[in-house]
């Protein structure tokens, strides 16, 4: 446990920032903030070699003809990483965008809808699913909806697949041979207890589950500077609160 207070935003960019390292594209979509500040700081850590692209900045966004590029780029291998999220998402990495409850189309609760998720599921190579949610209403035993698949059948081309989840209580990676998501960490703060009680599917773990590690000064130096600074153009209001003084 760190001695330096952070926020929980502060937390989970930490988290994010190292599982892109050696990426040559990061690509962030619509609404995220942390997963677009992380990419932020890792291009910040490798001086640059990194491109990154927030999708709605001026700054930081090198597509001129929008998501249409975006799929252009994924498919012929240009986008390292991609982020994902989920209404639902179950044990086997499926992701419903769609709606829950009742049958389809007529759910109870219907969300925006899958748009490009399945393309950019089977493209990119590391799909990192994040959902800051994590209770058993989002981690659900199977998805109401496949709107992405987390896996294929032998015999279908895809290079691309989800490789970790990020919460706001633990970081899992998703082993693709097993089908199954592997506990990794758990956050300071946290217990594996209490992911066990959030989580509506089964996972793997080893028998001592590691902390988390807490963001270094260091990297709290850069967040609440070069890093809210830059995130403020796409996030005016994100950058407002989600740092720490």
């Amino acid at each position: 446990m760190s001695d330096i207070a952070y926020t929980t935003k502060e937390l989970l960019i930490s988290v994010i920032a190292p599982l892109l390292a050696g990426c040559r594209h990061v690509a962030c979509g619509a609404s995220s903030p942390i997963p677009g500040s992380a990419a932020l700081l890792t291009r910040m850590r490798s001086h640059g070699q990194m491109r990154v692209t927030v999708l709605g900045s001026q700054k930081n966004n090198f597509f001129t003809n929008g998501n249409g590029e975006l799929f252009d780029v994924a498919g012929t291998g240009r986008l390292d990483t991609f982020f994902l999220g989920g209404g639902q998402i179950d044990g086997q990495a499926n992701i419903n965008l769609v709606g829950a409850g009742g049958t389809y189309p007529r759910n109870d609760v219907r969300w925006p809808g899958s748009f490009g998720s399945a393309y950019l599921y089977f493209v990119v190579p590391k799909v990192i699913l994040f959902r800051e949610e994590h209770t058993r209403r989002v981690f659900v035993p199977k998805v109401d909806f496949i709107s992405a698949p987390g896996v294929s059948e032998p015999g279908i081309y895809r290079p691309g697949g989800p490789r970790h989840l990020v919460t706001n209580l633990a970081l899992f990676d998703f082993d693709p041979a097993r089908v199954r998501f592997v506990l990794k960490s758990v956050h300071p703060g946290h217990s594996v207890e209490e992911v066990l009680d959030n989580t509506g599917f089964d996972f793997d773990r080893p028998d001592v589950v590691p902390e988390t590690p807490a963001p270094d000064a260091a990297t709290l130096a850069a967040l609440r500077g070069t890093i809210r600074r830059e995130i403020a153009e796409t996030y005016p209001r994100f950058a407002e609160t989600a740092f720490a003084a």
